[in-house]
């Protein structure tokens, strides 16, 4: 499959790693020749230099020969004139295009056949969203949702007072009082695939996976409190506050922003939310606005540095909940060890999608029904539906061999959501969730056997 990536910011260099480990034929559009070069070294793509609305420039890209075109740059009119010029010269490609505008967001569905388009996304939308449930289901790092919302991986990070710490993988059930399976561990930056003898440690970030009912349980048995977040501050007034504090319809917001002439905007917008005028370097401001008495702090200026400085503030403070916004996602590595509260990174939400997208467009048997980057992206959890060409059904998994560093996490049966164990088996209809350490290649749930 052919693909077209226009525009090479923080969602193309996404897209570009998750597509290009696909074996995907890719090639990278973007009018800035030093951000190809990057995209060029990292990724083994074809670059071009050119506008991707122009006739002459798609043309030289081979968009007749592609069968998609990702529109993902800054600008919402460049990325709709792209994917209506685009269709023009291959009325059989497909195209999905960023839009951020929500004057756009509208018109753009009822109008995507006139424009050409079969999919949009809006990775601060969807980054919002995601900070929504977190602050509505407090407890985690963060949440994914699968099988129809039956089973979750959650992150949760250990501490020095944890029951958890110098805990055995094999023994945590006895501990937790319900059946959880922790697919992924992040010790000091890097992520491992654990069997049953790791034993956790202070400064661990594990991903649990299990049904939603029992991952209640295991906060619960932990000790860990989950009073829902009443006073939220945003601090930046980007279109992801934006979109953040018009979900928080229950929930006292107050946005900070430093620009007069946004603020008047949002306090338009938003006629329920108290805008502030201020900066949040400011920590005396902060303190006057009563920042400290949150219920939680939310860090979403375009700035990942600001971002890092102004939670710190909210740590020092001991705001209950705390999300950070990094851009960037190599700035993670960076982060490790501060106290940051659950970090985000927009643009990966998007991306799960649009593979999802790719994916059906391919339809190959046994492909994932949902993907999702777990572990500073160092793993993935996927989805897959047993087909009747599923090698190994109804055998149990102690007979099995799966791939080093890939991980049977769960197994869904009608309304039944499995935490498997070596006598634990998967049947055709079956759902199953598996880990994988990034660099192992899954394209179909039969690759995860040895």
């Amino acid at each position: 499959m052919k693909i077209l990536i226009a525009g090479c910011g923080e969602v193309g260099e996404t897209l570009a790693y998750e597509l290009s480990l696909e074996g995907y034929d890719l090639t990278l559009m973007d009018s800035d020749p030093h951000v190809l070069e990057t995209g060029f070294e990292r990724f083994d793509v074809m670059s071009l230099q050119g506008n991707c609305a122009s006739v002459k420039s798609l043309l030289r890209a081979g968009v007749k020969k592609c069968n998609l075109l990702i529109a993902c740059t800054g600008s919402d009119e460049l990325n709709l004139l792209s994917c209506l010029t685009a269709r023009s010269l291959n009325p059989k490609l497909h195209t999905i295009a960023r839009i951020r505008d929500p004057e756009y967001m509208e018109q753009v569905y009822s109008m995507r056949e006139s424009f050409g388009i079969s999919m949009t996304f809006n990775p601060e939308r969807d980054a919002a969203t995601e900070i929504e449930r977190l602050i509505k289901y407090p407890g985690f790092l963060s949440r994914e949702t699968f099988m129809g919302g039956r089973a979750e991986v959650a992150e949760l990070r250990i501490d020095g007072e944890s029951p958890l710490c110098g805990v055995p993988l094999s023994s945590l059930d006895s501990i937790l009082k319900c059946r959880v399976l922790v697919c992924a561990v992040l010790r000091d930056g890097i992520a491992v695939i654990p069997d049953g003898k790791f034993v956790l440690e202070a400064g661990d970030r594990i991903f649990v996976t299990a049904s939603t009912d029992n991952l209640s349980v295991m906060l619960k048995s932990l000790g860990i409190v989950t009073k829902k977040a009443r006073r939220i501050v945003i601090a930046g007034g980007g279109m992801m506050s934006y979109y953040l504090a018009k979900n928080l319809k229950n929930s006292e917001v107050m946005i900070i922003e430093r620009d007069i002439d946004r603020c008047r905007e949002l306090s338009e917008l938003l006629p329920r939310v108290t805008v502030v005028n201020g900066t949040v370097r400011n920590h005396s401001f902060l303190e006057s606005e009563g920042v400290t008495k949150a219920d939680a702090l939310v860090s979403l200026t375009e700035l990942d540095e600001l971002n890092v400085i102004t939670s710190l503030f909210a740590s020092r403070h001991k705001i209950p909940m705390i999300i950070t916004k990094i851009g960037k996602p190599e700035n993670a590595g960076f982060i490790e060890n501060l106290s940051l509260g659950s970090v985000i990174s927009p643009g990966r939400f998007s991306c799960n999608a649009i593979v999802r997208y790719v994916r059906a467009m391919r339809n190959r048997g046994g492909a994932a029904s949902a993907i999702h980057s777990i572990a500073d992206g160092q793993a993935e959890a996927m989805e897959f539906l047993v087909d009747p060409d599923t090698l190994y059904c109804d055998t149990p998994l102690k007979q099995v061999r799966l791939k080093k560093n890939v991980r049977l996490a769960c197994i869904a049966r009608g309304n039944e959501v499995i935490v498997p164990n070596g006598d634990s088996y998967f049947s055709e209809g079956d759902s199953v969730i598996v880990a994988v350490k990034d660099g192992v290649e899954i394209l179909d749930l039969n690759d995860i056997f040895a």
